[in-house]
């Protein structure tokens, strides 16, 4: 049986405490949060032993589970990984580049195993779609979120639109060619709102809009390739796939149309959705990784690639920021109503 530590038991880590102590093949040994509330919240619900001491908790842990604000990871993965230690740990998987690179030498050097919380990989509606060919050549994403203090250290890059980074990159296997973002800081100081456009080298662009001040939720994502649609809805879990239809289909409701090229047979099948947790299949799913030897299916180079393209991304938004405003404040004021010019010195009256 493997033994859990868990790092932070705020609002996600109790969530996968939940998670943690329904999967058979482990045993959760402690867990270890600054916030005495915290602390005192899990001790009363789940019994769980609280840890002062990190090094003592990872010593009598197998996996650590790091669910810490995203400054923190990269040190408690650190000590982890130089413990030899195997690592789950929410995304962003650190919270630079550099953090991001060293995380991958170090779970090289150590042969162990380390997944990101990419948690969407495991959404049912996006895994009823194993079996399916998916090679897109456009893909539109929206992911809206209604305001909610929590998580808003980082930007809507790194809070929201990064799970459909990562799930993009798993699909469309070629490299980045180009990105072109937008994005304006709101209510937070770092974009809560941005419009991203990724061009790869092999023809596909993704368009994603991602908004964490919106007035509904939504997570949809749909994918445009040659004879077929694909939609996916991660919020209400649900698939649809609209294509030409091969001649020995019959499983699927199905029309005729007429086109330049003749009639065409489109068909339209929804999936079997099964039930699913998608935050207990990415932690079962971690446990067998190390139990079989087996890469992870969110593994730490899948991690830093989400991250790259994150930052490119806000590096292209903080540098389309910093242009706008310099010509905000290069640009010539307009005179006033009587035709006199502003007055530079603001103590003096006009």
């Amino acid at each position: 049986m493997l033994k859990v530590g868990v790092f932070g038991v705020g609002h996600l880590g109790k969530y996968h405490l939940n998670n943690w102590i329904e999967i058979p093949e482990v045993q959760v040994v402690g867990f270890f949060d600054p916030s005495n509330d915290n602390a005192k919240d899990v001790e009363e619900k789940y019994g769980i032993p609280r840890f002062m001491d990190e090094e003592a908790l990872m010593a009598a842990s197998d996996i650590i589970d790091v669910i810490t604000p995203t400054h923190l990871h990269f040190p408690v993965c650190e000590m982890a990984i130089k413990m030899g230690k195997h690592v789950f740990v929410e995304k962003p998987m650190a919270n630079t580049i550099e953090e991001g690179k060293a995380i991958v030498e170090m779970v090289k050097e150590a042969n162990v195993k380390l997944q990101v919380g990419h948690v969407e990989r495991f959404n049912p509606a996006y895994t009823s779609l194993k079996a399916a060919s998916l090679n897109p050549l456009f893909i539109e994403v929206h992911r809206l979120a209604q305001f909610n203090p929590r998580g808003t250290e980082v930007s809507v890059i790194f809070d929201l639109m990064i799970h459909d980074i990562d799930i993009i990159l798993s699909i469309v296997k070629s490299d980045v060619k180009n990105i072109s973002a937008s994005g304006v800081a709101v209510l937070t100081d770092t974009p809560d709102i941005a419009n991203v456009r990724i061009e790869f080298n092999n023809g596909c662009v993704a368009n994603l809009t991602s908004s964490r001040i919106s007035m509904k939720k939504m997570r949809k994502f749909r994918l445009f390739q040659k004879d077929a649609y694909i939609g996916i809805d991660f919020l209400d879990k649900t698939t649809e796939i609209i294509k030409l239809k091969a001649p020995d289909e019959d499983d699927s409701f199905s029309f005729d149309i007429e086109t330049h090229q003749g009639k065409k047979t489109i068909s339209i099948s929804t999936p079997i959705i099964e039930e699913g947790n998608a935050i207990k299949a990415e932690l079962t799913s971690f446990v067998h990784s190390i139990m079989h030897d087996e890469t992870p299916v969110v593994s730490e180079i899948d991690g830093y690639l989400a991250m790259e393209v994150a930052h490119k991304i806000l590096e292209k938004i903080n540098k389309s920021t910093s242009v706008l405003r310099q010509a905000e404040e290069e640009a010539p004021k307009p005179p006033k109503e009587d035709g006199s010019e502003y007055a530079l010195n603001f103590d003096e009256e006009d």
